[in-house]
């Protein structure tokens, strides 16, 4: 039942996620740059759950992107669901009184996302400035995801705490 609930909570907090990084902060934006807070909550999930769950997060988050912004079904999806999979592998090593180890996660993840971006849709089209990109784009969104990230990322973990705690009682319970 806990399980079930703390699966909720992530669907929840992906839509939720989607929508603020639609709407609120597409206001706050600064120079056009807003935060990834998808890739904030997919590298979360993924980091907290493993590769399996990083996997789901990534794929509904990009498919929301792809059927809200993208040309092409599947893209953001696929790019997602490889981030997803790749934090899930640190799930091993996840301590969760540790923040560095989930900024640093979210850090390169967002940075991978914005040059995996850049490869296939600006590089690929003969598009070959990459400073300017990297400068005005890559970088200040990569900065404004972190500093978002130090107060989101803490309340994705509060939540999970309470509600895998209650799942491991009941297992220990059980057992």
């Amino acid at each position: 039942m806990k399980k079930k609930l703390l699966n909720v909570f992530f669907i929840f907090i992906i839509f939720f996620s989607f929508i603020l990084q639609c709407t609120l902060f597409k206001k706050l934006s600064f120079g056009g740059i807003s935060p990834n807070l998808l890739m904030i909550t997919t590298t979360s999930i993924g980091l907290m759950k493993g590769e399996k769950a990083g996997v789901y997060a990534g794929f509904f988050s990009g498919i929301l992107i792809d059927i809200f912004f993208g040309s092409v079904i599947g893209l953001y999806a696929l790019i997602y669901m490889n981030l997803g999979y790749i934090v899930g592998k640190f799930s091993r090593i996840f301590y969760p009184e540790d923040i560095k180890l989930p900024l640093a996660l979210i850090l390169l993840s967002d940075l991978s996302y914005g040059m995996i971006c850049y490869i296939l849709m600006f590089l690929l089209r003969g598009r070959f400035h990459f400073v300017y990109f990297f400068l005005h784009i890559i970088f200040p969104e990569t900065v404004y995801t972190i500093l978002i990230s130090i107060v989101l990322y803490p309340f994705i973990l509060f939540i999970y705490k309470k509600l895998n705690v209650e799942e491991n009682r009941s297992e220990i319970d059980f057992v």
